[in-house]
């Protein structure tokens, strides 16, 4: 309702519903209840039949798909528009406030997917790409919809989800349509790894040739895995990063050229002028020290504007460092070699005790002891160390009553201190079946932290995967 009425629009396509997890996600009830509650701006609502089960429909607006393009001719001459003309709003997730309709133009996005699908995913006539991501969200635009059908790329799409009905459920699909190029998230990397190698290996996965990674950092163990287990130590990993603002990747290896460290999306791309800065804006030289991730000049498919609200755009990722920079919102630190290190969201660090601390490396501590499959480290408000470090784990065997193992606990709390010193120790741990996540694959931290904080929950919870978790995190069961 809230994306439909800042955007003005004039049509909402949906369909009577769809697949996932074994379960029917009812999508035109969903978009009926929206459109319920305002959005006076619909005029039509066009409904493509997939599920054929029983929907609700308001004959003044509802139209079929199917009827609509009975009578289409199969070819149609394309609207010719500007270079910046706007092609799409994407709507960024997690904001309790007014939703940010990111504006991309035409031209720019468009070379810009193009221009990464050939660079960083080697893109050949004899390939078959498959990218995992939700084609809602950015990843689903720039790397299942628009990047490779501009290139002319045969694509796997799919609906569904990588553990039903069983944990070979990717690999199956990789092997049944011959996949050469594979794009997923750490998280569903790291939830496979939890099942053992025993799925995958089941699987002839000797086709595949280059895989990739988007969405958050990943952590050193699940990078190892994911060569080892699926790319059997031949497959480059394309680690990237980049964001629904930037339209297409920004940071990333050029497999082949590029030499790649588990963790490190490594270099930023040629025409890319990335940097790591302090508060007041100043390169940080010094290998290793964190710091701002910035843009330092404009790129083909950035952001354009957000959606009406030009004022909000400038604030947002300018007005930090004076319209000098792009911010991106991360924290990131350099090594030796110049490879970035992305520590996740400045949000994301925590400040105990006067040191800083990025979630993301407590958090790979975390996943590399043998025992935790997942783990997501959010600060807590303390009146002594400003904040203390809460950790939710999950466990590659069974999880503890209530969520609760002191025993396990101070096993982790010192695994941690082993590997990244006593100041990262989680002050509580509590373990659960699954971490929040949209179905997009990205974990949910703001909830996370309104649990930790024993707040009440007031983030928008209906993009989640599975919001029966949420009474676990709570430790209510």
């Amino acid at each position: 309702k809230d994306r439909i009425e800042d955007a003005g629009a004039r049509l909402l396509i949906t369909a009577d519903g769809g697949f996932r997890g074994g379960k029917i996600v009812a999508l035109k009830e969903a978009a009926d209840a929206a459109l319920s509650r305002g959005c006076p701006s619909i005029e039509r609502c066009v409904v493509l039949r997939r599920t054929e089960q029983t929907i609700s429909w308001n004959p003044a607006r509802d139209v079929w798909w199917h009827e609509l393009v009975s009578n289409q001719p199969d070819t149609s001459e394309p609207v010719w528009v500007d270079a910046e003309h706007p092609l799409f709003l994407l709507y960024t997730s997690g904001s309790t406030g007014k939703p940010k309709g990111i504006q991309h133009s035409s031209a720019g996005y468009l070379l810009h997917t193009i221009t990464t699908m050939k660079w960083v995913f080697d893109i050949q006539d004899r390939d078959v790409f498959w990218c995992t991501a939700d084609v809602g969200w950015i990843t689903g635009h720039s790397y299942v919809a628009y990047g490779p059908l501009a290139t002319g790329a045969t694509l796997v799409m799919y609906e569904g989800a990588p553990t039903v009905p069983d944990a070979g459920r990717l690999w199956d699909l990789c092997q049944r349509h011959r996949v050469t190029i594979f794009y997923t998230a750490p998280t569903a990397i790291r939830t496979l790894m939890k099942f053992g190698d025993q799925y995958p290996e089941k699987y002839d996965l000797s086709q595949l040739r280059l895989l990739g990674t988007v969405g958050e950092p990943i952590n050193p163990e699940a990078w190892m895995w994911y060569r080892r287990v699926i790319g059997k130590d031949r497959c480059p990993i394309v680690d990237t990063w980049w964001q629904t603002e930037t339209g297409a990747h920004m940071i990333a290896p050029v497999p082949g050229a590029t030499p790649t460290k588990p963790g490190s999306c490594t270099r930023a791309l040629p025409g890319i002028d990335a940097g790591v800065v302090d508060e007041h804006g100043v390169d940080i030289t010094s290998p290793d020290k964190g710091g701002y991730l910035v843009i330092k000049k404009p790129w083909p498919s950035m952001l354009r504007t957000i959606w009406g609200d030009d004022k909000r755009y400038r604030e947002t990722y300018w007005g930090k460092f004076e319209g000098r920079y792009y911010l991106a919102g991360d924290s990131a630190r350099r090594d030796a070699d110049g490879y970035f290190w992305i520590m996740g969201r400045i949000d994301d660090v925590l400040n105990v005790s006067g040191h800083r601390l990025g979630t993301m490396e407590v958090e790979s501590a975390l996943v590399a002891n043998a025992k935790v499959a997942e783990a997501a480290v959010v600060g807590k408000p303390d009146a002594i160390k400003g904040e203390s470090v809460f950790a939710f784990v999950v466990l590659k065997g069974t999880r503890p009553p209530n969520g609760v193992d002191p025993a396990l606990s101070n096993e982790l709390r010192n695994w941690v201190a082993e590997q990244i010193g006593p100041i990262a120790k989680p002050d509580e741990i509590r373990f659960a079946d699954n971490l929040p996540k949209t179905r997009s694959g990205k974990i949910m931290r703001r909830l996370l932290r309104s649990i930790a904080s024993g707040n009440p929950i007031s983030q928008d919870t209906s993009t989640l995967e599975n919001e029966g978790i949420l009474a676990q995190l709570r430790g209510e069961c």
